[in-house]
């Protein structure tokens, strides 16, 4: 049998597993050393037995569905009906429902009238079905779906905060005006916490019903209550417990003595409904869950790879230690959501820094947006919290299962092969692989001279490209001053180190940390402080607007020249999200770029509200004027029998005077495609209005969020990328930076990236009329085309030419 092959042996244990029904990995491997020959066996770096690279290739190869791998028991299992199963997972499409309720249009009626336009908020929740249905979708990877759905609930909960809040914040100062799509904020606000309660049930019966089970039978990954589990697991969480968890937490009592506690944001607690003996009269509690301890606590399981309980549930079963002499009653988890859209009056501020410092305070005790509770609640418990917080039944949601799905987070980060998408190793640019290619080796700033370099992240490398332009220029002797802005930055950001560094060594550092970026106030305040102890020249942002361009500016001596080197991009100077975000940068050393960008930062950090501006586009100054001229430049053209083309990439769609202008280029003729990730107020394929725009949002394993212009303009296009949506908050209240892309060959990269996404058949979801989206689907037949994969396998492809 020693000279069997391995496509043969690979059949004896398809066969094996079959028999068996489960076959771990090391036991399959001294089955095949046993049966055959070492030969076919290989040693894991920890010394243990494997089975040969070829066998594996073979056995993959020949297996069917009936065959699956569990990761987290590390075994094959044989199930019947496995490929029934799979094929019907994949023909079954999840439905999702649709939250935006667009007006009818009435015949004739024109380009101003509501029912063109569709609820931005309302919009935003359809973006987060979309979201959702990742955490659906059986072809993504287990523990990537279950990554989606703590996505979904982290939007949820921003959202709440964030937009919910501010209508509340509008109701209560008793605002009427009207939305584009003619509702007033108390409207919006019913609809919403219907569409978010929808939402909320869904993401539930998601996690319950279809992701735990996968989770326990595909990743051996187990996640209990306190009660499923035997006395020997129960022993060991008691001891932890009282090691651990008692002594952090700190009951607060209810009564004439002692006020209702502060409830912070996002924060679980629970609710102890408790009696003395022998009297009527109930007593309640609130006891913190603590926050510096692990959500899920792992214990010793013989059945599973990871065996979980939520820490509530230990706290809840130990809860009568906290109160001796007492009769706990009920017990029941909750967590509130506070307002985070508290404005203040800049105009009015003494000190940009000292108003943002003090808005941080308030949001901490902002009022309540909504309450999550569980589903069997004593409805006096209930009653006492709706009081104590000024709640009304519309702002409590009922919560079946699993509150604060964000713990999903910890277990997609679980290193199980299989069930992660493969990780992204981004190459370097082309143009920046030089090390060892020549005798002396090339500053950033040689090669930045020889022409313009685009880089497209995550798909090239973030630290091999812009993180390596700033580190080489705080080194570089010649270079004499650096000037950058910072929206959001990475903890420990090497960025930062970059710019103190710069600053320690002498040159001349100005950074604009824009302290109003939303959540991000604290740490940017931090850094803020941290840049300014250096020696570095900190802005803290312009009264009334935020800074949102993304722009860094390098002067650097060269003989008796002093040459300016610019980065212009689409996203943050942030090492993280720059791993999974995706945006598009451009390096250059372009003069008139150069004066535009020094300009820019004579705008952001003193006084010139008059600045001009040769080739780079900035908000609020007259980005809005430019891009309604590029745009009537292609109605004139469609007007003139010519073609008008535009194609337009962002992260959301919903200023007014732009859809008129758009709505206006499609009657003209114009032909329209706009990737739009998440809202729309435009309603696409409307007859007599917008028959010839299309729209699609592109939702995948990377985040899109890159923003690119292309004007076809009779041939000879204009292509632009920036860090502008076509919202009123990117054109009208923040400075924003747009830069034309001019070489043919960037123009060509920036082409084809656009035509790869109208074309993928994977990853994108078509947008009707009504504001709904359907998911596409390859034909039968047709090849599947995924706009991620391409972009990866093409960023390969441009490193190795």
């Amino acid at each position: 049998m020693s000279k069997s092959s391995s496509e043969e042996i690979a059949v004896w244990l398809i066969n094996l597993i079959k028999d068996k029904g489960e076959l771990k990995r090391e036991e399959a491997a001294e089955f095949v050393e046993s049966a055959f020959s070492s030969d076919f066996i290989s040693r894991t770096a920890n010394g243990n037995r494997s089975l040969s690279k070829q066998l594996l290739h073979d056995f993959r190869n020949l297996r069917d569905e009936t065959i699956r791998w569990n990761a987290g028991k590390q075994a094959w299992y044989f199930t019947a009906n496995g490929s029934e199963e799979a094929e019907r997972e994949q023909r079954e499409i999840p439905q999702i429902p649709t939250a935006v309720e667009p007006k009818e249009l009435p015949k004739g009626a024109s380009n101003v009238h509501p029912a063109l336009y569709l609820n931005r908020e309302l919009g935003w929740v359809d973006f987060n079905w979309r979201v959702l249905y990742q955490a659906m979708d059986s072809r993504n990877p287990l523990l990537e779906r279950v990554r989606f759905l703590g996505i979904t609930a982290s939007n949820l909960d921003e959202f709440i905060q964030k937009r919910v809040g501010g209508l509340k914040r509008q109701e209560a100062a008793g605002v009427d005006d009207l939305s584009p799509d003619g509702r007033t904020p108390q409207t919006q606000i019913q609809l919403l916490q219907a569409k978010t309660k929808q939402m909320q049930q869904r993401m539930t019966e998601v996690w319950n019903q279809h992701l735990l089970p996968k989770l326990e039978e595909e990743a051996s990954i187990k996640i209990s209550g306190y009660d499923a589990l035997n006395s020997r697991q129960k022993n060991r969480l008691n001891e932890y417990f009282l090691d651990h968890i008692y002594p952090t937490l700190t009951p607060l009592a209810v009564d004439p003595g002692h006020p209702f506690p502060f409830i912070s944001n996002l924060s679980l607690s629970l609710a102890v409904k408790l009696k003395k003996p022998n009297r009527d009269a109930f007593n309640f509690a609130r006891v913190k869950i603590p926050s510096n301890q692990p959500r899920l606590l792992q214990v010793e399981s013989e059945s599973y790879a990871y065996h979980y309980v939520p820490i509530e549930e230990v706290i809840r079963k130990n809860i009568d230690k906290l109160f001796p002499g007492m009769k706990v009653e009920s017990i029941c988890l909750f967590r509130v959501t506070r307002n985070a859209d508290l404005r203040r009056n800049e105009e009015e501020a003494e000190d940009l820094l000292s108003m943002i410092s003090e808005e941080l305070r308030e949001r901490r005790f902002a009022e309540v947006v909504r309450l999550e509770i569980e589903e069997e609640v004593d409805p006096e418990v209930e009653n006492l919290l709706k009081d104590e917080l000024k709640l009304d039944d519309s702002d409590i949601h009922h919560v079946e299962g699993e509150l604060d799905l964000t713990v999903c987070f910890s277990l997609a980060n679980l290193n199980i092969p299989g069930l992660r998408y493969e990780k992204w190793n981004p190459p370097i640019p082309k143009p920046l692989y030089h090390e060892g290619e020549t005798e002396q080796e090339q500053t950033i700033f040689d090669i930045i001279r020889k022409g313009d370099i685009l880089v497209h992240h995550p798909y090239e490398s973030f630290s091999a490209s812009v993180q390596r332009l700033i580190e080489e220029a705080a080194n570089d002797p010649d270079v004499l001053a650096i000037k950058q802005t910072l929206y959001r930055t990475s903890d420990d950001s090497p960025i930062v180190k970059s710019l103190i560094k710069a600053a320690e060594q002498g040159k001349q550092v100005a950074v604009l940390v824009e302290v109003k970026a939303r959540f991000d106030e604290a740490s940017n305040i931090e850094w803020g402080k941290m840049l300014e102890n250096a020696g570095v020249h900190v802005a803290y942002g312009l009264v009334g607007l935020k800074t949102h361009a993304k722009v860094a500016l390098i002067v650097r001596r060269e003989g008796d020249k002093h040459v300016t080197y610019c980065h212009i991009g689409t996203g943050n100077y942030h090492t993280q999200t720059a791993e999974i975000y995706t945006d598009l940068g451009l390096l250059t050393n372009d003069p008139e770029l150069g004066y535009d960008v020094t300009n820019l930062f004579h705008y952001l950090t003193g006084y010139a509200p008059d600045q001009t501006f040769e080739k780079l586009m900035v908000a609020p100054h007259s980005l809005r004027s430019d891009f309604y001229g590029l745009i009537d430049r292609e109605i004139e053209l469609a007007k003139a029998g010519e073609k008008g083309r535009i194609i337009a990439k962002m992260n959301a769609l919903d200023d007014v005077g732009i859809i008129q202008r758009l709505y206006e280029a499609s009657q003209a003729g114009v032909n329209i495609d706009l990737i739009v990730r998440g809202h729309s107020r435009l309603r696409p394929q409307l007859e007599g209005y917008s028959e010839n725009i299309r729209i699609i949002s592109i939702i995948g394993r990377f985040l899109e969020h890159d923003r690119i212009f292309y004007f076809g303009n009779d041939g000879e296009p204009k292509i632009f990328i920036g860090s502008a949506d076509w919202r009123s908050r990117n054109l009208n209240e923040r400075v924003e930076a747009v830069v034309p892309i001019t070489l043919p060959s960037l123009q060509k990269r920036i082409i084809s990236i656009l035509k790869k996404a109208l074309n993928d058949n994977r990853l994108v979801w078509d947008m009707h009329a009504d504001g709904s989206y359907t998911q596409r689907r390859p034909a039968e037949g047709q090849k599947e085309k995924n706009f991620h994969e391409m972009m990866m396998k093409n960023a390969w492809k441009r490193a190795k030419r």
